[in-house]
């Protein structure tokens, strides 16, 4: 299996015969390495509703047929937009032909916002476990810190944790660092910042701060194997 980050939350994970896409906000993503219609997902993987993570859903899924997996009120609205939707909720988990989806909390807000103007309730924003040929990754989408990570870490064997670090929106540098100790991943990516202004951080704190895992800071279009 392959892992690579691509700017902003864009993860993508290559298995044997899928190509997996979470939270493919590449258009308007100035750090991307990405070109939308280069790419072609097998799944589509969602944390939450806002238009930095939704991103080119819609038009990927339509072009290469692809499988949304999603909160269920965001799955019931992309369904309506002709996609093949699924929809799952906190603590639900499933097994795909493409592995296995449970999602876990996060603390955060969830709407999107159309073309139009109209702002859609997105249902609870969520992170994600995700496991296939053995390997456990963790995407804990846009989210504070909280004790619950704890669980998390307990009772899954997280090979790569992927945690936002940009506060302002989500936990920043510190909080992030104390959610790796609650976790327990082999190695954890830093993901959300640098995007926008308000979410600048050097990485290199982050870093420092963590004690207990390796941290490997992905430039776009780094990749990990496991």
């Amino acid at each position: 299996m392959q892992v690579s980050y691509h700017g902003h939350s864009v993860v993508k994970i290559k298995t044997g015969s899928k190509t997996i896409l979470i939270d493919p906000f590449i258009s308007g993503n100035s750090l991307t390495d990405l070109t939308a219609s280069e790419e072609k997902p097998d799944v589509i993987l969602l944390t939450h509703a806002h238009n930095d993570h939704v991103g080119d859903t819609i038009d990927l899924a339509k072009t290469n047929d692809a499988q949304v997996v999603a909160p269920v009120e965001l799955a019931n609205y992309l369904g309506s937009q002709g996609l093949n939707a699924i929809g799952m909720n906190l603590g639900g988990s499933h097994e795909f032909d493409f592995g296995t989806v449970k999602y876990t909390k996060a603390f955060h807000s969830s709407s999107y916002t159309t073309e139009e103007g109209d702002v859609i309730y997105g249902g609870m924003p969520a992170g994600l476990l995700f496991k296939a040929e053995g390997k456990t990754i963790y995407h804990a989408g846009d989210t504070e810190v909280f004790g619950d990570m704890a669980i998390i870490g307990e009772r899954n064997q997280i090979d790569v944790a992927f945690v936002p670090i940009g506060d302002f929106f989500t936990m920043g540098p510190e909080d992030a660092a104390y959610a790796v100790e609650l976790l327990k991943p082999k190695t954890v990516v830093p993901i959300h910042y640098n995007t926008f202004p308000p979410i600048k951080q050097d990485p290199e704190k982050f870093k420092a701060l963590v004690k207990n895992a390796e941290v490997n800071i992905l430039q776009a279009g780094g990749t990990i194997d496991l």
